[in-house]
């Protein structure tokens, strides 16, 4: 048997996504709040002023915040032995800045860590999931500023002291290398990621395409490196708190293949590679930047005065425990720029000719989890490794009786479970899977409800309606047979 009896079945989501109640119990905006709802031919928005005709999908999500009860009772029916989740910086925090934390916020988790822990569900928490505080991108420009290193070391100080008998498993920040997307070129990435943006856009009267905000390079790199030194910060201090705890990281990882064996193709796509996936993943493992990071500073004319000997010993010392990343696509890279381009959530590459795609234009590759947890744990050797998001966003059709027939997504997560129990059996230490997500939620590309994931149904539509109600997808029975028989049942 591949799949071990410990193994951490489960599923994952972002409060921004799920839990709405945007301004409640003391909580204040944070970056998704600001953003408008789009669809895959329409961009999101950004608006950075509360606009009551607007619609904002942060603002109500799925109702999580008052709806938790219930779908944790679905987790727990499935059998999920994990369940990845956030914590929303402004609830505890509702400035960033707050001399003392709102203990709302504070009690609010305490439920939902309570609620996990009675179906036997160990919850995985991301204390940064894009859900930094509005206040800190105004007054501070998010992660460009140092004091942001304190604030959110007392945030995640503040967690783990409240939560250390109720969590064991923790993640700094969501998908950390998104700035590095686009080598840098600011955008989402930036926004996401870091908090950044110029002031103009923080500023602008009306709505602002996502693509179109843009930071300097310079800019950017110092703020992804505040955020490694925040990171390992946490890390340390987690440890003195609770030596049990697991620490980890969270890299969006897009494997990439040169297009073709023309070694122009072959080497741009190592160099991208490295950039894109392995420069983030480096500091946090082995706590040094790799050598590529630098020459690619050189070469675009950053400073990087910003790297302190100091900051140097800090990151040696706040290695992460674990490596766990996104796994959704597989993009091929071309030297010359002029082939067919594929979609993505925040890294678009080139088509490759014997891929299917998905209806959102992301490539469908479960052999290309094999080979990424290989690569991995060639990289790595030393630590364990975690599938923390892995789904399928498709359009699902209700039929009369209320079923559901979502074979598509089974179809989908049967061959990635297949690959991930050959790649544990080609000896990667691969510890737990959460797919994402186990209920339909926003999406954070495109702001949209109609790109579903879920094993899980909820009646929420892009136009606003719906009466949020739950329903078991054929996808909930399938992975609750999968989970009870530890991947051995996968038809």
């Amino acid at each position: 048997m591949a799949f071990s009896k410990n193994f951490l079945w489960g599923g994952a989501v972002a409060a921004n996504q799920c839990e709405g109640a945007y301004l409640e119990d003391g909580k204040k905006l944070s970056v998704p709040d600001m953003l408008l709802g789009g669809d895959v031919n329409t961009p999101r928005m950004f608006l950075p002023v509360t606009d009551p005709d607007a619609f904002y999908p942060s603002h109500e999500a799925i109702d999580f915040y008052h709806r938790y009860k219930e779908d944790i009772a679905l987790m727990g029916e499935m059998g999920f032995k994990c369940f990845r989740l956030s914590i929303n910086w402004s609830r505890i925090f509702p400035n960033g800045d707050d001399e003392m934390p709102n203990e709302a916020g504070l009690k609010f988790y305490d439920d939902v860590f309570d609620e996990c822990k009675k179906y036997g569900i160990e919850p995985l928490v991301t204390l940064c999931h894009y859900e930094i505080p509005w206040n800190i991108v105004t007054k501070y420009h998010g992660f460009l500023s140092r004091e942001t290193i304190d604030l959110f070391v007392k945030y995640a100080v503040t967690c783990f002291e409240r939560y250390k008998d109720k969590v064991k498993y923790w993640l700094t920040f969501n998908e950390i290398n998104i700035p590095c997307m686009g080598m840098g070129n600011g955008g989402m990435g930036a926004l996401y990621g870091l908090g950044l943006m110029e002031d103009e856009d923080i500023h602008a009267a009306n709505p602002v395409r996502l693509s179109d905000l843009k930071s300097k390079p310079q800019k950017i790199f110092e703020a992804l490196h505040n955020e490694f030194v925040a990171s390992s910060l946490a890390v340390q201090k987690g440890h003195e708190i609770c030596p049990d705890f697991m620490i980890g990281n969270m890299i969006a990882h897009t494997t990439l293949y040169p297009l073709t064996p023309n070694p122009n193709d072959v080497f741009a796509c190592f160099q991208e590679d490295n950039f894109q996936n392995n420069f983030c993943g480096d500091v946090q493992v082995r706590g040094v930047y790799p050598t590529f990071a630098y020459k690619f500073f050189r070469d675009h004319g950053i400073d990087t005065s910003f790297i302190t000997e100091e900051d140097k010993e800090i990151l040696k010392k706040g290695t992460v425990d674990y490596y766990t990343f996104s796994y959704y696509m597989t993009n091929c890279v071309a030297k010359d720029g002029q082939a067919e381009k594929t979609a993505g959530n925040m890294s678009a590459g080139v088509k490759n000719p014997y891929l299917k795609a998905s209806d959102w234009g992301w490539q469908i590759d479960p052999l290309g989890l094999r080979y990424t947890l290989n690569v991995l744990h060639g990289r790595y050797p030393d630590i364990p490794l975690m599938v923390v998001e892995n789904g399928f966003g498709a359009f699902d059709k209700v039929e009369e009786d209320g079923s559901i027939h979502d074979d598509y997504r089974i179809d989908y997560f049967r061959e990635h479970i297949r690959c991930m129990g050959e790649a544990i059996e080609d000896g990667v230490p691969l510890i737990g899977y959460t797919t994402w997500g186990p209920i339909d939620l926003v999406s954070a590309g495109t702001g949209q409800y109609a790109k579903r994931y879920g094993f899980i149904y909820v009646d929420r539509h892009d136009d606003g309606s719906g009466d949020f109600s739950r329903k078991r997808k054929d996808s909930f029975f399938w992975y609750k047979k999968v989970i009870e028989s530890d991947g051995e049942d996968l038809e």
